[in-house]
């Protein structure tokens, strides 16, 4: 697993989180119980902190980061992601609040202070603004992200799908967990 330490702080991960060899978690990140985080991701916890919540996958080549306290940020901003998120292959999410059951897209850019709502699908190759706010419910698209659309019932319900069957896909990758009195289990 690539877990590193900044400044002395590990990141702190729930129960049968998976963190593929290629990829790196580094400092102040919280990974919520069942996270995956797949080859060549990069959260890096440094100078803020990055919470990821239960269910949710960080897939290939997407890199996650934060913003230092400085005078044009005071505090900082922070990368908060929901529950059951998918964040498709090379995705770039940077000091934003994404909310619970969204998808985003393949190489999408997620941008400082954005906030996204539950339920929202971020088409592959979109780039969310600086500060721009995704209403729930809804199908974003293009640069800069714009609603297209509401997103139909069965398309709500995929989003859950989504982050569902990538529990299962790391419960694969996952060594067993050992039985009671450190029985290896079946």
């Amino acid at each position: 697993m690539g877990i590193r330490a900044y400044r002395g702080i590990y990141p702190t991960l729930g129960a049968r989180v998976y963190i593929d060899e290629y990829a790196l978690v580094i400092g102040r990140a919280t990974l919520g119980d069942d996270v995956s985080v797949w080859p060549f991701a990069v959260l890096r916890g440094d100078v803020n902190r990055i919470e990821i919540g239960a269910r949710t996958n960080i897939q290939d080549g997407s890199v996650l980061h934060v913003v230092h306290d400085g005078p044009y940020d005071p505090g900082g901003l922070p990368l908060i992601v929901g529950e059951d998120v998918t964040v498709g292959h090379k995705a770039m999410l940077h000091a934003a609040r994404i909310g619970n059951r969204c998808l985003i897209g393949m190489s999408s850019v997620v941008l400082d202070g954005a906030v996204i709502d539950d339920e929202v699908l971020v088409a592959a190759g979109s780039v969310v603004p600086p500060g721009k706010r995704l209403a729930s419910h809804g199908l974003y698209m293009g640069n800069p992200a714009k609603r297209v659309r509401d997103l139909t019932a069965p398309e709500i319900e995929q989003l859950l799908y989504s982050a569902r069957n990538y529990v299962k896909i790391k419960d694969h990758y996952r060594p067993p967990d050992p039985g009671p009195a450190g029985d290896p289990g079946p």
